[in-house]
């Protein structure tokens, strides 16, 4: 029965997913750009208040303003509709997806490549729950019922929610399409 009722979600996940393509309520693909601008914007803000505080100068506390400015005007553009604190929670997924996404780089660097691909799955999951999240795809009920196995490398299928989730995203923006 609880089989069934998962398999009912998600193909009523995938369903929302297409019908949203097809009415064009959502320009993914430029939406997708503009979340990476986004993340971008944030470890902006980060690096002028640890460059204020190593160095002692308050003008670069002062730039913090501005680039936040511009970062929750264009967060806007993404989440037009959002509930008690998924702005916040939207804002904290960018900005832990691209911290991974760095940290995962410099491991790969290192040579450290099944480090470097666990902080890639991680970084994907996080931008997949944003994307679920402000597509209004996924019910914040539900967060609660991942299973704990979806994150572990060894899940080759990348099952659970998470899992689920991330392929629909794929499927749903295409960077490609322009």
């Amino acid at each position: 029965m609880e089989k069934e009722n998962n398999l009912k979600k998600l193909n009523d996940f995938i369903q929302k997913v297409d019908e949203m393509k097809k009415k064009d309520k959502m320009d993914l693909s430029s939406d997708q750009d503009l979340s990476i601008a986004i993340m971008n914007l944030v470890s902006i803000e980060e690096h002028f208040f640890f460059t204020g505080a190593k160095l002692g100068k308050t003008e670069y506390y002062d730039m913090i303003k501005d680039v936040r400015e511009m970062r929750k005007e264009l967060l806007k553009k993404i989440i037009k509709e959002y509930e008690g604190e998924v702005w916040c929670i939207s804002k904290h997924l960018l900005a832990a997806s691209m911290r991974l996404m760095e940290v995962g780089t410099k491991q790969l660097g290192m040579g450290k490549k099944d480090e470097a691909y666990e902080l890639f799955d991680k970084a994907y999951n996080l931008y997949s729950l944003f994307w679920g999240l402000n597509m209004k795809l996924i019910n914040v009920g539900d967060v609660k019922k991942i299973d704990d196995d979806a994150l572990n490398r060894h899940d080759t299928k990348k099952g659970g929610f998470m899992g689920k989730l991330g392929e629909l995203v794929k499927k749903a923006i295409d960077c490609c399409v322009e």
